[in-house]
Order: structure tokens, then C-alpha cells, then sequence
């Protein structure tokens, strides 16, 4: 291992999650069911890029609904699942 690095590899050993799983997973399936890409291909994403994604199809959903229908959450209205 390289000198200077290893505190941050034994901080990062331990299990620290950067992204909250079960936010990861709601944009996952989100961007799979509407674009019918793969897990592999949706992992693959950063996080800004799945985040950016699930703005795209949200905004092109509510640009083909008609304004009578009640108007259907997107996945960046939903509440964080962070727990405390």
C-alpha cells in the first residue's frame, strides 16, 4: 500500500457508505424500467449521472401527462431515506 493512504484505506474498510442503498436502488429501477437498461449498465453510472437520468424521465413524464390526471411523484420528490 502506498505511503499516506492507509488511514483513509482502514476508514473505508470498515463499511462507510457514501450513498444510501435504498436511494440507489429506487434510481436504479427507476432509469431500468423506463429506459430498459441493465443493472450492470445503470451501476455504471455516477451518481450525478443516475441522479441527472431520473430528472430527465420525470421531466419528460410530466411534460406527456395531461394536466386533469393527478400528477404522479417523481423519484426526486420522494424523502430521503437517511436514516438517523
Amino acid at each position: 500500500m502506498r505511503k499516506g493512504i492507509s488511514g483513509a484505506y482502514k476508514f473505508y474498510r470498515r463499511g462507510l457508505k457514501l450513498y444510501p442503498e435504498k436511494e440507489m436502488y429506487e434510481e436504479m429501477s427507476f432509469i431500468s424500467y423506463y429506459f430498459h437498461w441493465g443493472s450492470e449498465d445503470v451501476l455504471s453510472l455516477e451518481h450525478n449521472q443516475r441522479r441527472r437520468w431520473c430528472k430527465e424521465i420525470s421531466s419528460i413524464n410530466q411534460s406527456l401527462r395531461p394536466s386533469d390526471k393527478p400528477k404522479e411523484k417523481s423519484i426526486l420528490d420522494m424523502k430521503p431515506s437517511r436514516s438517523r
